[in-house]
């Protein structure tokens, strides 16, 4: 059978929330690119030094997940952090070295590091070696 949007919408908040109550009201649900392009790129060790780091940490109120294609293969290892508040932050080409400053700075301190984000100009991705 069928959903229709109201219905699929409906599914789409429910599921949000519970990804929220599982990473607390001021938490942040990260989320790794691991399809082909991701892992070629080097996803998987920024995989595991950011599953290492959250745990070292003890962050309580971080939910790491990994996903297909992001859609952006050339800005690859692509990670994304979700906010309580469902706003999200895309950071590329990420390293090991690089996900310990996000998590330090973003996840711990609540400081966006803008320096690995992507910008978007005329609807255009920037890439962020090009922007500094």
């Amino acid at each position: 059978m069928a959903k229709s949007l109201a219905e699929l919408k409906a599914i789409r908040e429910k599921k949000l929330n519970e990804i929220n109550l599982r990473h607390g009201k001021n938490g942040y649900r990260v989320v790794v690119g691991m399809a082909t392009c991701g892992i070629a790129a080097g996803a998987r060790p920024v995989m595991v030094k950011l599953m290492e780091e959250v745990a070292a940490k003890n962050l309580v109120d971080v939910t790491v997940a990994q996903t297909g294609c992001i859609g952006s293969c050339r800005l690859e290892p692509i990670v994304e952090v979700y906010g309580a508040n469902n706003d999200k932050v895309t950071y590329v080409h990420m390293t090991p070295e690089k996900i310990v400053k996000v998590v330090d700075q973003h996840l711990i301190g609540g400081k966006i590091v803008d320096e690995f984000t992507m910008t978007i100009v005329d609807g255009k991705i920037v890439d962020p070696e090009i922007k500094a």
